[in-house]
């Protein structure tokens, strides 16, 4: 098992291959000197201590990305960041994942998808992922960030190549396309934060970027370069995760119809089903961690500066601690998936994500009585996100 030799067969299916791993005797040791963690204890234990293990990557991504726009994004975005610095940047952005933020943007959301959903029902078809569940989140985090409607489309490009990047393997050509998004998003942001600056008492409460700008000469306050970065960040984590749950649970419940009828006749079976969706398919397949402490893992002894992929869609699939792991049950209870992380960088847009992917379920099945696949699902061969780029299909009331 190689990071950077991937098969065709592992982009299909990586749970068979993850199974294996499990079973080995320790973690697999990659061509390069580091290791992927498969089984569900260690993942979780090596996400929860951030003391023992480092989330901080100015060395990790230096050979790769070299002094460019890349690495200056992905190593002052909050993801990548270790305390005093992830802990200053998550309490300024925390405010902003509270109830009473859901409750402002959810009837802009009910709206938008409202909008879709009549254009496909005139229609009689549409692209789950292209027209619907991109669309969500894109309209979510644009509200956030206060950008305004007609400014949005170049937000899907610019995320898609910059997570793009952090895939093992990338050619110089995606490199270079991913450069260019974070310089152009940049650029954007600067125009937007002139603009928003002088506009900062008629803020709407629920705007991130204008809150930020209004903090930014305090203590505690973001300098340009991080707020621009962490609004990057923002755009990044909120759409490709978000958009990848709604379409991977569109998928399962087109690829197990027994619980595509189940969800239909309950609707309280909402809950558990999403949270079963994220486990069976996560978003986010793997992170990673560098030992900043001599550590042991699945037995085995390592030296601190020890680099772990840390396999969040295999401990999702881990039959220690998931009866029948390859059934996707959406009644499954107790669900202790780790598809939002765990410890200090859980997710801190759990909630949104969950209410987001909760609006497009119901909305969808309660608008179309029919929602029949034209073609296959389409998956780009990424081994960090389980993403989809395609779901063609015909609806009817």
């Amino acid at each position: 098992f190689d990071l950077t030799r991937l098969d065709d067969g592992y982009f299909r299916d990586p749970y068979a291959v993850y199974r294996e791993l499990r079973d080995l005797s320790e973690p697999c040791r990659q061509p390069d000197g580091t290791h992927f963690v498969a089984r569900y204890e260690d993942v979780s234990a090596i996400l929860a201590d951030h003391e023992k293990y480092g989330s901080d990557k100015i060395i990790d991504f230096k050979p790769k990305f070299g002094d460019s726009s890349l690495y200056e994004h992905h190593t002052t975005s909050l993801v990548f960041n270790d305390p005093p610095y992830h802990t200053r940047v998550r309490r300024l952005l925390t405010p902003f994942f509270t109830p009473r933020i859901l409750r402002a943007v959810e009837p802009g959301l009910d709206a938008m998808i409202d909008g879709v959903l009549d254009r496909a029902e005139a229609a009689g078809e549409l692209d789950l992922m292209k027209d619907f569940a991109i669309e969500i989140p894109l309209t979510l985090i644009g509200d956030l960030l206060g950008v305004p409607q007609a400014e949005r489309e170049p937000l899907r490009h610019w995320a898609n190549v910059i997570l793009g990047a952090l895939d093992p393997v990338q050619s110089d050509e995606q490199l270079a396309i991913a450069n260019k998004a974070v310089d152009d998003f940049k650029d954007y942001l600067r125009e937007l934060i002139v603009w928003k600056r002088g506009r900062l008492a008629e803020r709407e409460e629920s705007d991130v970027l204008s809150a930020l700008l209004a903090d930014h000469d305090t203590a505690d306050g973001l300098t340009e370069i991080e707020l621009m970065h962490n609004c990057i960040f923002l755009l990044n984590a909120g759409h490709d995760t978000t958009a990848t749950l709604i379409a991977n649970g569109l998928d399962l419940l087109f690829r197990f119809p027994d619980q595509m009828a189940l969800l239909r006749a309950d609707r309280k079976l909402m809950k558990p089903a999403i949270e079963e969706m994220l486990r069976y398919e996560s978003p986010l397949q793997m992170g990673n961690r560098r030992a900043v402490t001599d550590v042991t893992v699945q037995g085995q002894d390592y030296p601190a500066g020890t680099f772990f992929h840390v396999g969040i869609g295999s401990a999702n699939h881990d039959e220690r601690v998931f009866p029948d792991p390859e059934t996707f049950d959406i009644a499954r209870r107790p669900n202790r998936h780790l598809a939002f992380g765990n410890g200090i960088h859980t997710c801190a847009g759990n909630s949104l994500s969950r209410m987001e992917a909760t609006l497009a379920f119901t909305k969808l099945l309660d608008r179309f009585a029919t929602i029949e696949q034209t073609g296959p699902t389409i998956r780009p061969p990424r081994s960090r996100f389980r993403i989809v780029s395609e779901m063609p299909v015909r609806v009817a009331a």
